[in-house]
């Protein structure tokens, strides 16, 4: 019965979670934290990331029969992000890590209010050929036509940064790559959302095979970790075809909504 309740939960987190293209994971930490007391924050860390794994894999397919991944510039993402995540690992032991928090959690509720103001995002913004302007075109199954640019050098600085944010945090990087792309790099919601989530799919399963390989998966991790794998696979197809139905905007809420969750949540550690 409790392993149903997992699956349950993994529905929840996966069709949320892929509707916003963030993988479920700030949301899959805080609960795992109530219902398991007595696993370690190893162990509770390995588990979210396999199941955002599957959760995002699950979702990068549904997305890539939509043909919503720019995949170019995913795949740019992805190798500037783990220099990044490296840094972020080193840094974590050579800063008060109460100071962080603390500004971390100030950062992201400031964010929530920002996209809640301005979920349409910035307005005016060419898509046409620039100097220095990596310039994308991609066309859905549906025949939906998406033309946008953004800066390749601006790209590298922001997934950089995101990586050691996520890496520092331990809340994943697709929360913050949304805002990111979509506010700052003129991506359109939609293909934010899914170039995210294939995103996830390559950094989480990175990072669980270095898990499995170091032996960190104790303590039942691997029972509950397929009780909740198997709950997110069919929630990130829900999620996905609800994409199709909801407006760009309204995505953006929803997001904000989960970055003011976890802000809440990391300020309430932080006092």
């Amino acid at each position: 019965m409790l392993y149903v309740a997992l699956a349950g939960l993994g529905l929840l987190v996966g069709a949320y979670g892929t509707l916003i293209g963030a993988g479920g994971g700030f949301v899959l930490v805080p609960v795992l934290l109530l219902l398991y007391p007595e696993l370690s924050p190893v162990t509770i860390t390995c588990i979210t990331l396999a199941v955002v794994f599957f959760n995002a894999l699950s979702g990068s397919v549904a997305y890539a029969r939509m043909g919503r991944i720019d995949y170019r510039s995913a795949m740019l993402f992805c190798w500037t992000m783990i220099p990044g995540s490296i840094l972020g690992v080193w840094t974590t032991s050579h800063i008060p890590r109460e100071l962080f928090t603390l500004i971390f959690g100030l950062l992201l509720l400031a964010i929530c209010i920002y996209l809640l103001a301005r979920p349409g995002g910035p307005k005016g913004k060419s898509s046409g050929e620039a100097s220095g302007r990596m310039r994308r075109f991609v066309v859905e199954r549906d025949g939906t036509i998406h033309t946008y640019s953004y800066s390749p050098r601006l790209a590298v600085v922001l997934s950089g940064v995101i990586g050691f944010v996520a890496s520092m945090t331990g809340v994943g990087g697709g929360i913050f790559h949304v805002p990111v792309l979509t506010q700052l790099l003129s991506f359109p919601v939609h293909i934010a959302t899914a170039t995210s989530h294939f995103v996830l799919t390559i950094m989480c399963g990175t990072a669980t095979l270095v898990h499995i390989l170091n032996g960190s998966f104790e303590h039942g991790g691997v029972r509950r970790t397929i009780a909740l794998s198997v709950g997110v696979v069919i929630g990130a197809q829900f999620g996905a075809r609800l994409s199709s139905r909801i407006r760009g905007d309204w995505i953006i809420r929803g997001l904000a909504i989960a970055l003011g969750l976890v802000a809440v949540r990391i300020l309430w550690l932080a006092r």
